[in-house]
This record gives structure tokens, sequence and C-alpha cells, in this order.
């Protein structure tokens, strides 16, 4: 039987014996198609996203513009001499600090907060009836009492002295806690051990990446993709590196292929490796050997850093399991000798992203370059909340805190798991870790087989999700959307409470519902403009 040639869609290519096909290598044609399939074909071929309302609204915000290209959309990307739009990560395009635990935001995302509109604000969200959407797009978890975890902290006694300004590597005695938390968890037995000089306490993940790629050299700078949002942007601040972004497949479940990584190391001349661990926005897990080897490459003159934010959100087969969690510096053989850094805090582990509390350890000599880096970028962490971390990082509170997150998202997972499937949209790549779901749209019917669509749509229906683009390779510079390999997904969130995420599943199935009664005629056009973009200055997405 013949089937289209997707290299020329105006052959058919045999897939039987002895049919005709078509090839660089072939002296004759293969067979021409009818004129109807021809049309077809090329209407198919000619998808752009300038047909697409959803992406042209997305081009239309500053920072979004195609780069490397003369810009006939929009003229005011340079605000003021000198200044121009980064470009916005994908949680802050869609929701804009949704809650208000998430309103404080380090200083490179708040340009982001400044220039980039809220979608959701556009179709009726408000800060007020917050309540009222449910937002599974959000990079949080949620922040309430769990069940079987320690009481939320909701108070802080405070001393002068911590009005003051504290040290820009951080408070002694939670540096101290936080090496020993390290040694008790991961390196029992060890003979190098971490002390407070291995740790500097930063206002947030980002600004410890930013801390740490402001004292990166001039080098190549390798991550894989997809991967967090911020990495990206984050980089490129920082002009002195080079970021080489490799692309995962997910045909191999977006699982990294460390002898690839070790190619690219020796064939690009890759100085330093930057990868999330658990993995955002995939769910998945490097760890064992695997971890063991990547860890490993920093013996070969190779920076490792590890974000590890997700390290106890793992979802563990064996009951007996239930507990443990992941970390680079179980492979570690010397603390001060081995170049790996890690990233992580209270944020998403302790379930307090408003405190700002974050942590970066490796060798000595880097912890003190983060300090000089840290004067100039953040001026340090909050004092008083420094302080008040200490106790939390006891160790039977911290043991009580992952067996009852990872218990309870897990439940969340399984649920929203069984809720999808039982819509038609079955995750093949299933999160290990995470609280994240990369749900794949493409079965279904076009306009709502990609990210940005449904991602429209069901903003319509009050919820909000993340387009797979955002985590692709620069996906607002140079790439035409459509031909993104993230373009066909959403990350959902499994982070806000369960009754939330039923709200958003609940819309999720009402679209398509919609879809099944009456046809695609309906999706895909007719979407709010932004009521804070400046018109004046934006192009028509009419």
């Amino acid at each position: 039987m013949d089937k289209l040639n997707r290299s020329n869609p105006y052959i058919f290519t045999g897939s039987t014996p002895g049919s005709r096909t078509h090839s660089p290598f072939n002296s004759r044609p293969g067979t021409p198609l009818s004129f109807r399939d021809v049309v077809n074909a090329v209407i198919e071929r000619a998808k752009h996203e300038a047909d697409s309302e959803a992406h042209r609204i997305y081009r239309s915000y500053a920072g979004h513009a195609i780069k490397g290209q003369p810009n006939l959309t929009n003229p005011d990307e340079e605000t003021i001499p000198g200044i121009v739009h980064p470009g916005s990560t994908g949680v802050i395009y869609c929701t804009v600090c949704h809650s208000a635990s998430t309103r404080a935001r380090p200083p490179l995302t708040i340009c982001f907060l400044l220039a980039i509109k809220d979608r959701a604000i556009a179709n009726g969200f408000s800060y007020a009836d917050s309540h009222s959407w449910s937002n599974l797009g959000q990079g949080a978890p949620e922040v309430g009492h769990i069940p079987d975890a320690n009481p939320r902290p909701t108070t802080i006694n405070m001393q002068i002295d911590e009005l003051e300004y504290g040290p820009t590597t951080g408070v002694k005695a939670l540096r101290e806690a936080v090496a020993k938390m390290y040694n008790e968890t991961y390196r029992v037995g060890k003979s190098s051990q971490y002390t407070y000089e291995n740790v500097c306490i930063v206002p947030g993940g980002r600004a410890g990446l930013s801390r740490v790629a402001a004292v990166v050299g001039d080098v190549y700078l390798g991550f894989q993709v997809p991967d967090y949002t911020a990495y990206a942007q984050s980089l490129e601040v920082f002009r002195r590196l080079v970021p080489i972004p490799t692309a995962l497949e997910a045909e191999k479940n977006y699982r990294l292929d460390i002898e690839q990584v070790r190619r690219d190391v020796y064939n690009q001349g890759l100085s330093v490796l930057l990868a999330s661990n658990p993995r955002n926005p995939t769910g998945q897990l490097i760890q064992g050997d695997e971890l063991k080897e990547l860890v490993g490459l920093s013996k070969s003159k190779t920076t490792i850093i590890l974000d590890e934010f997700y390290s106890w959100y793992i979802y563990h087969d064996n009951p007996e399991d239930v507990g443990k969690s992941v970390s680079g510096a179980t492979y570690i053989d010397d603390v001060n000798e081995d170049s790996v850094i890690l990233i992580d805090g209270l944020t998403k582990n302790w379930r307090l992203p408003g405190w700002r509390v974050c942590w970066v350890v490796g060798p000595k000599n880097v912890v003190s370059a983060l300090s000089q880096s840290g004067s100039f970028l953040d001026g340090g962490a909050n004092h008083p909340l420094q302080v008040a971390a200490i106790p939390l990082l006891n160790a039977d509170y911290i043991r009580q805190e992952r067996i009852a997150l990872q218990q309870h998202f897990k439940m969340k997972r399984d649920h929203c798991l069984k809720r999808l499937q039982a819509m038609g949209l079955k995750v093949v790549v299933v999160p290990h870790a995470t609280f994240y779901i990369w749900l794949d749209l493409s079965k279904l019917p076009d306009p709502l087989n990609n990210g940005l669509t449904f991602f429209e749509e069901l903003l319509k229906e009050r919820t909000i999700v993340v387009p797979g683009i955002f985590f692709e390779i620069n996906p607002s510079h140079r790439r035409d959307l459509f031909r993104s390999p993230c373009h066909h997904f959403v990350r959902l969130s499994f982070g806000p409470p369960l009754k939330d995420l039923d709200m958003g599943l609940d819309s999720i199935e009402r679209v398509l519902r919609k879809v099944k009664k009456e046809g695609t005629r309906g999706f895909g056009h007719n979407y709010h403009k932004s009521a804070d973009l400046d018109h004046g200055a934006a192009p028509n997405v009419q």
C-alpha cells in the first residue's frame, strides 16, 4: 500500500516490495498523488506559527520576537537606550506568580514580571479571586499541612542582631546545619566531609544559579533540554560563558545518555555541565551508576553543577525505600578537590518557596568566589529566616517530612495519571520524580494538539498550564515554534492541593468533551488580548 512521502509531499512512497519509491538514488520518480492529496499535503506542510492566534499572541510580548532576523513585529523591544526585554520563563508568561506565596522573585525574574504581561489576567484572573482558578502551571508545591508531616512554621521570633544584614555567604550556624545534613544523609563513612566552608546560603535557586554563572570563566557550558525554563535566560545574561544545549530524545524517555555526555565533554570542549536531577519537566531521575558516572566526569577537568531541588520528590516502587532521597553528594570522593556543585534549598523539599532560603554546596574555593559574586548580585539571603531555618534541618524533622511528602505527592501523581488516562490522554513518560507531568498532546485534533493553543483554551476554563516550548532550546528567538520538538507538549503540575488539581482536570475534561460534541471549529481563535499590553507599540494579532 502506498503512503505519503514526508520528504516530498507530492510523492507516494511504496511500502510493499516492487512498489516505486522516491529517493535521490532512484532514476524514476514515484507515483504522483491525486490533486486532492497534493492540496491536503501542501496545507499540512504550510502550517506555521503565523497561522495560529495563540502563537501570534505569544510573539507579541516583548522579548519573544524572533531574533537573528529583521524585527517586523515589535519595534519597542528596546525599552529605553541600552535596555532590552530578555524574554520570559514559562511560568512567568503563563501566570506571573499566580499565588501570593511566590510573588517575591530574585532580580533576574523581576524584569520578566515588569515586561511580560499575564495571560491569565487577560482571561479574568485576579488575586482576589484566585481560588476559583486551577494553576496546573505552578512551579511550587502546596505549602499547607499534608498528612503525617510536621506542623507548618507560621511564626518567627527574631533577635535584634538578626535585623542587621547577614553575611553574603550566609549565617554560619545555618551553613553548619546544611553541611551536617549532607554528611549524615549522603556521606556516612566517607573520610572527606563537608564543613560550613563548603556551603553558601543564597536567596533562592535562581540567585544561586546566577551566582555560580557569574564566577564561571570563558568556557563552554553544556546542559540538556527539555529542562528548567530559567537555565537559558540565566546563562545568557553572563556573556563570558557559551551555553551548549543537547536535546534529550522522547523515544528514550528523555533519559540522560552518559556516553553521549562524555563524548560532548571531549568533542565540544565542555568545561561545565549543568543538569537538574530530578529533572524538570519530564519527571525523570538520574540515580545509581548513572549518577555516579555523571559525578565522575568531574575528574576529567569538568565542573558538574546539579540542581537538586526535587531530590525528595521520588516515588519509590519498594515501600521500604520510602523516605530515601538522591544527591550527587553520595558519589563525591573529596569535597574540596572534586569539582561538583550542588544547589538546593527550602523552596521545594521543605515546601517553603516564600522563604527564599537556599544553598550552594561545593569546594571551599568555589564558596569564597560565590561570596564575592553575591556581594554585587543579591546581597545575601533573609537574615531572620536563615536563623529560623536551622531547626528545620534536624535529622528527625527531615525524615518525617520526606516520608510524608513522598506518600502524599505519589498519591496525587497517581490520581492525575488515572484521570488523564480516563480522558484518553495516556502519559507515556511516567514521572518517577518531581511533581510534573510532561503531557503529549500530539494525538489530539488540530489545533488542540499544540501546547500554546491548549494553554489558551484552558485559560477560558480558568485553568493554567505551561506550554512545552518554554522548556526547549531558545524557543522565542529563532525557530518557528511549530518545529519545536516540545511543541506538542504541556507541563502539568501536581504541586497544588488535590481539590485544585481536580478543578483543573475537570477543565481539561470539559474541553475534550466539547471537541467530541462540536468538533474543533470553535477552537484556536477569539482569545483575549492582555489588558496590560501596550497595544500602541504591540503588533496587530487579530
